[in-house]
């Protein structure tokens, strides 16, 4: 009798996310959904909605920094969504590293998520609601610029960033559903199972004490920012 065929198709266990990098997400998504709430939820004071804000910024400087120093797949120089490599990808001919760090589109829309949400946070700095909260930074600016800022922030750039995490959170469910890869396991755990070798991520102690150097520094960076408000 013939045997049943057997996929031996080799796997490649690899480390993708080092865990400073998988702490910065988690954590971010904790603080947008803080500020968010606590800036739409009615009763709660506007100074825990200014605390998660901060914590974004501290968060961004920190993502800035480790897109330089950070594991391999965690570096700003893998993240390149050139129009050639979009067009690729879209068309099914990406290359294989596409499927280990971050797509192209994916790398798009890490980008965009990161800018947008530090104009949100720069906005928040330097606006003045008149009411109940005044950016550190807002005597800095003029009157004119710190409205503006304000408008950003509570309008344009609030939608944005609405539309944005809104983007993120789908992207997540089709590529699960549509494409069968699970984007949220290997941002827990760090590693993914590839059809090919590549190659993986540092994510030792040395790498790790680092990230945290890094983190206490952002957030050491921010308590002086908001300090010069005094």
């Amino acid at each position: 009798m013939p045997q049943s065929t057997v996929d031996t198709a080799p796997t490649h266990k690899i480390r993708v996310w080092d865990l400073p990098l998988r702490i910065f997400h988690w954590a971010l998504a904790v603080a947008v959904a803080g500020a968010v709430a606590c800036a739409e939820i009615p009763g709660i004071p506007v100074e825990w909605h200014a605390r998660f804000g901060y914590a974004v910024l501290a968060l961004l400087i920190f993502r800035l920094a480790w897109g330089l120093v950070g594991g391999h797949w965690a570096r700003f120089a893998r993240l390149r969504p050139t129009p050639a490599r979009l067009r690729a990808y879209f068309k099914g001919e990406g290359s294989p590293e596409d499927q280990v760090g971050h797509s192209p589109l994916g790398a798009l829309a890490t980008i965009a998520l990161l800018t947008i949400l530090a104009l949100q946070v720069g906005s928040g700095l330097l606006a003045d609601d008149e009411i109940a909260f005044v950016g550190p930074l807002n005597h800095l600016v003029s009157s004119a610029v710190g409205e503006a800022a304000t408008e950003w922030h509570k309008e344009l750039g609030k939608l944005l960033v609405f539309a944005l995490v809104a983007l993120h959170v789908a992207a997540v469910v089709y590529y699960l559903r549509v494409r069968k890869q699970n984007l949220l396991g290997p941002m827990v755990h760090g590693d993914k199972v590839l059809a090919h070798p590549a190659r993986a991520s540092r994510d030792d102690g040395i790498l790790r004490l680092w990230g945290l150097v890094l983190a206490v520094l952002a957030a050491g960076a921010v308590g002086w920012l908001v300090l010069q408000g005094g």
